[in-house]
């Protein structure tokens, strides 16, 4: 039996996989990229570090090892942001 190629598509181009998302030994670059794009949708869901590895790891089969060297790229290439984002997530202490 021979795999069913589902259509993915990423901003402006098509490529057909052999399985429903990229995969990280046929296309690394697309699968870093998709990592990528789906650590941006738990930023904006304002999770943390841990939540968001263990969110893709439950949810799209993301080992956390590969999840946790996209973010600190990411990190690495976005300071500012994430001095921003840690600090706007961080827990505030109630003002009595």
């Amino acid at each position: 039996m021979s795999p069913r190629f589902v259509q993915y598509s990423y901003p402006t181009t098509e490529i057909m996989y052999p399985h429903f998302y990229p995969c990280l030994h046929c296309h690394p670059h697309s699968y870093i990229r998709m990592v990528q794009h789906l650590i941006e949708r738990c930023l904006l869901l304002h999770m943390s570090r841990d939540q968001c590895v263990k969110t893709l790891a439950e949810h799209a089969s993301i080992r956390p090892l590969v999840t946790l060297t996209v973010w600190r790229e990411l990190q690495k290439e976005n300071k500012h942001f994430f001095q921003a984002y840690f600090h706007a997530i961080s827990p505030r202490p109630l003002n009595e």
